[in-house]
């Protein structure tokens, strides 16, 4: 095992300092370019499953509401068949019912989506403090 030994000048403290700026610079590059690639490519992975996840959502709700349409024509005409009503009254009868439902169900979903709230407060307000300790130290509040 060979030792290499320098006969040369020691370098200064100001060359070494510089030397590790230099470094802890080329260190904060490299990791946001890699921050960028991971999000580029998380951005990619989820363009592509959101795509592939539209397209089944599409073709099973088309199937969905077909099978609505029918399920709802059978009702019209059981309802015709054991009333003897006129089958325009029953067409009204099971219309107006399954407006309800969809009404009803509407509603619900519009009530819980104004109770969700995509942004952890907690967290938000931990980001703009350390925002506030960044533009400004002197306001700062470090706990000792």
């Amino acid at each position: 095992m060979a030792i290499e030994l320098r006969n040369g000048p020691e370098p200064s403290v100001t060359s070494l300092v510089s030397g590790i700026i230099h470094d802890v610079q080329e260190l904060m590059r490299q990791q946001l370019a890699l921050f960028k690639e991971e999000i580029t490519s998380d951005f990619h992975k989820a363009k592509e499953v959101a795509f592939s996840v539209a397209i089944s959502w599409a073709v099973g709700l088309g199937a969905v509401v077909v099978g609505a349409g029918m399920l709802l024509l059978m009702l019209v005409h059981l309802l015709h068949w054991a009333t003897q009503l006129p089958l325009w009254s029953c067409y009204g009868l099971v219309g107006a019912a399954a407006l309800a439902l969809g009404a009803g169900l509407l509603f619900a979903g519009k009530k819980k989506l104004e109770t969700f709230h995509p942004l952890p407060e907690q967290s938000v307000q931990a980001l703009k403090e350390n925002v506030q300790c960044l533009t400004n130290p002197t306001e700062c509040a470090i706990p000792k």
